[in-house]
């Protein structure tokens, strides 16, 4: 076991709710600690967004001292001796010490336990089982920091055994791949994960969808993808190729405008070719309405010019919307032959954050006053107009109003 004091700079640990709750349960013969992401972000100097403790004391005891500081404990997962606390109105997630008794993959019978070292061997990468006491000492039992400063995602123990125990651990591996690791991702894991990759197939899609969507947006992500399409895992996960020179080129243009990872754009540039392959991703990883919406508006990327930043895009843009616009663009752009410093494609791009689509101006009225009847006629006649005001370039004067009006009325109620 390694111990290194290297957590005595870091706030949380000093003040505020997570120190309160670590006084709270570290005594009167109990012992707790901050556990796995929290400590390996604070020591590679990432911001830590979730933490979490672990805990020799039972759910009651941790629910009962809680209870009587005057937080709230919510046993959202009582039955693995979980639970969420809330103090100063920040959740925290608090685990007595388990060790597991018997194995059958996530549904792992597990007894509670005091053990630091046993709980640590049941996690899943060594990076993610440093535990950190009140005074920052890092406890390290399964060469985690070693592993760290390697920039290795290693499995604890036998990788082939940490993965049957859930199959969503291939991902993961991966995932933290490229968010933790550097060079080649670790061999044994990498066979274990082939070895084991039909045990995909028996995850739900919702899961596979939460880590692909944050593989995505990792700085290696590009190199990760491609050992996954290597090995076959990736198709399997997409149903399809991966279009992997797409995403990086995507990624290259992200950088040249200094905008944030999208990681469902970047699925677009990963995986959406055609209208087909959109409907096919909403299926394998069961995504929002809004997210399968953007990848449906990716259909016709193979229409966007960069010299379209005039008239044709401010029509583009109008009809799409900034955010599909903006993932049709970037598409276009990363599968073209220009590069990510490209002037005219730069200029396209822009365009949403130099213009603003106007509303439709005509309304109703407009076409009831000029004889167009109720129902259908009227439908007809307002799409005839906006087709004709965008065409004409967003005309604002009312005379330029007028006329799209009176010809888009007399169109309609002209005699058939």
């Amino acid at each position: 076991m390694t111990a290194a004091p290297l957590l005595r700079d870091v706030a949380w640990l000093k003040g505020g709710d997570v120190a309160r709750l670590l006084a709270l349960l570290d005594r009167d013969g109990e012992e707790a600690r901050v556990v796995g992401g929290a400590v390996r972000n604070a020591l590679i100097g990432l911001p830590v967004a979730e933490i979490d403790m672990a805990t020799t004391a039972v759910p009651e005891e941790v629910i009962r001292r809680v209870d009587a500081a005057g937080g709230k404990a919510i046993p959202t997962g009582i039955e693995h001796g979980t639970i969420t606390a809330i103090i100063d109105h920040r959740p925290v997630e608090i685990t007595t010490l388990r060790e597991d008794v018997e194995t059958f993959g996530r549904r792992a019978r597990v007894v509670f336990g005091r053990d630091w070292r046993a709980d640590a061997q049941r996690r899943d990468f060594t990076i993610n089982a440093l535990s950190a006491t009140a005074d920052g000492m890092v406890h390290d039992y399964v060469g985690g920091l070693d592993d760290i400063a390697a920039h290795r995602v290693r499995f604890i123990g036998e990788p082939q055994r940490r993965i049957e125990e859930d199959y969503l651990r291939i991902l993961r591996f991966f995932r933290f791949h490229a968010h933790f690791g550097g060079g080649a991702p670790d061999q044994a894991g990498v066979q274990a994960c082939v070895r084991a990759r039909a045990g995909l197939e028996t995850l739900s899609r919702e899961r596979v969808r939460m880590e692909m969507l944050k593989l995505l947006i990792a700085e290696r992500a590009t190199p990760t993808l491609a050992v996954m399409a290597e090995t076959g895992l990736l198709s399997m996960v997409l149903g399809s190729v991966a279009y992997l020179a797409s995403f990086e080129n995507t990624i290259k243009v992200d950088a040249a405008l200094g905008v944030e990872a999208d990681a469902i754009r970047r699925l677009g540039a990963l995986g959406v070719w055609v209208e087909e392959d959109a409907e096919r991703l909403t299926q394998r990883l069961r995504l929002s309405n809004a997210e399968s919406e953007r990848l449906l508006a990716l259909d016709g990327w193979w229409r966007v010019a960069p010299e379209a930043s005039g008239r044709a895009g401010r029509a583009l843009l109008y009809q799409l919307g900034p955010q599909s616009f903006a993932d049709r663009v970037f598409i276009a752009w990363a599968r073209s032959e220009a590069g990510a410093a490209d002037s005219a494609w730069r200029e396209l791009a822009s365009l949403p954050q130099r213009w603003t689509a106007p509303v439709f101006p005509l309304k109703a009225a407009d076409f009831l006053q000029r004889g167009v009847a109720e129902g259908p006629p009227l439908g007809v006649a307002l799409r005839a107009a906006e087709a004709a005001w965008i065409a004409a370039d967003f005309p604002s004067e009312r005379a330029a109003l007028d006329e799209i009006a009176d010809k888009a009325a007399q169109e309609t109620t002209a005699p058939k």
